[in-house]
């Protein structure tokens, strides 16, 4: 049964910017949770998809882009001091639309920092520049111009990035109590990165397999995806990432680090689309999933930190995205590549016609004294239909993750900029938890390193076997 509580009363005008398969997605778990009525929420959006559901909920629907010349006309017309805005878009500036909302007394959450058009692939900058480290880090810079009680913006709260950073704390939690480290409940970032590094965590990955079929199967020059299309394709163009461990002893040839900021995260001279590596969850067990780079890999990595008094990192785990996306989704990537990164002419975004498949998305935890432990959702397309509608099993552990975010702000007022990593895991999660299916912690003996060599010699570090190499697809 779908849950009705409602966790906030909220009085203000909310704008949706974007109504891709989240926004859609989200807008019944906002009309269902927050008291509010649909008269009051705004979608801004650049295309016509979503227009059939947002009449039928009765909520104000323009298609209209929001651009560099007329975003501030825009949101001037639609939003004042103790609104909300919800951006869900590909192709808008978040860091432009966070400015705007500290500066005008206004709500914000997104899903992903997202530059102008043109922004992930643009050859006048840098791939540091239009890596998702570099976008982190001009988020973060808006926190020294804002004033102190700001509104709460909450960035880069989807599943990933997003719930994630919950199911971690969760994950460290658990290991902690069955290590014999005791009940450990850390209250400070110092705190939870000292419990990471007792219990010997070397690399976290974002582990997801996504079995998701439709009736039709992928055609040929035909993307297919079961979320956002542009934006698995923006984000697949960005360079591949992640947050750069203590404990890796083989700079990858292709690496690069960052000039500046917080040096959590290097790069590898090659789109994360491109880029496979080894990883593991409990239903799929071993798979290559693509290094997709992701807000979390940098946030996450940087939170752990644990720092020395003269500021170097004396600890950091490694941290990046592991996805398999759905089969579709996987040969659409080939054909992409093949065309040189080129997006085929068509598009097709799986939501009704999705017969079977579960999206099994959680975070594997490595190198601790029990080798390896997958804690997350496993959540089936028949348990999702019957939890909310317009979504799939994807898009509903993204959507709820949102909708807990909003209410978290909500609650939160005058917090300023925040990433997930900062704020209260357990309310997000206990929000959350109706709509994840199964929720659950798994231990497994799977390392990098099982059955290599089987086949033919291979260039791996078998003294450690977290070590990126060994998870390094080449």
């Amino acid at each position: 049964m779908a849950p009705s509580q409602q966790y906030f009363t909220f009085a203000g005008r909310f704008v949706i910017v974007g109504f891709g398969s989240i926004g859609q997605g989200v807008l019944p778990l906002l009309l269902r949770h927050l008291g509010m009525k649909a008269e009051q929420i705004t979608i801004v959006t650049a295309e016509p998809r979503g227009a059939d559901e947002a009449q039928e909920y009765g909520v104000s629907f323009h298609m209209t882009p929001l651009t560099r010349d007329n975003y501030v006309t825009l949101l001037d017309e639609l939003l004042q001091p103790g609104d909300f805005l919800l951006n869900v878009s590909v192709e808008v500036s978040s860091v432009a639309l966070i400015e705007y909302c500290q500066s005008h007394g206004v709500s914000y959450l997104d899903t992903c920092i997202e530059p102008w058009p043109g922004g992930y692939t643009d050859p006048s900058l840098t791939p540091s520049e239009r890596s998702n480290y570099g976008l982190r880090e001009a988020a973060l810079a808006l926190r020294g111009s804002a004033p102190a009680t700001a509104p709460t913006a909450l960035i880069t709260h989807g599943a990933n990035p997003g719930l994630v950073s919950h199911f971690i704390k969760r994950a460290l939690i658990k290991l902690a109590g069955d290590q014999g480290l005791g009940d450990r409940r850390p209250t400070s970032r110092r705190q939870w990165g000292e419990l990471a590094r007792d219990l010997g965590i070397k690399v976290i990955h974002i582990a997801e397999r996504d079995t998701q079929v439709a009736r039709q199967a992928k055609r040929v020059g035909e993307f297919v995806n079961t979320w956002s299309i542009d934006g698995f394709v923006g984000e697949g163009q960005q360079p591949a990432e992640l947050g750069w461990g203590t404990h890796e002893r083989h700079f990858p040839p292709d690496g690069n680090r960052h000039a500046a900021g917080s040096g959590s995260a290097i790069w590898l001279s090659r789109p994360g689309a491109g880029m496979c590596v080894r990883s593991w969850t409990p239903l799929e067990g071993p798979y290559h999933g693509f290094l997709i780079t992701h807000s979390e890999a940098i946030s996450i990595a940087d939170y752990l930190t644990v720092r020395a008094e003269d500021g170097s990192a004396a600890y950091r785990p490694t941290v990046h995205y592991a996805y398999h996306p759905c089969d579709d989704a996987v040969l659409s990537l080939h054909e992409l590549a093949g065309k040189n990164w080129n997006v085929q002419g068509k598009k097709r975004l799986l939501m009704e016609e999705i017969v079977e498949g579960t999206d099994e998305l959680g975070v594997l935890l490595m190198g601790h004294a029990r080798g390896a432990y997958w804690y997350g959702s496993r959540l089936s397309i028949t348990e999702a239909r019957e939890l909310a509608p317009h979504n799939n099993a994807t898009s509903l552990q993204v959507t709820v993750s949102v909708l807990a975010g909003v209410v978290w702000v909500l609650e939160n007022p005058g917090r300023g900029i925040v990433e997930p990593d900062e704020i209260n895991y357990d309310r997000i999660l206990e929000i959350c938890r109706p709509y994840l299916g199964h929720i659950v912690g798994v231990y497994g003996s799977w390392t990098p390193l099982e059955d290599r060599g089987r086949l033919f010699p291979e260039d791996i570090d078998a003294a450690d076997p977290w070590q990126f190499k060994n998870f390094r697809v080449t």
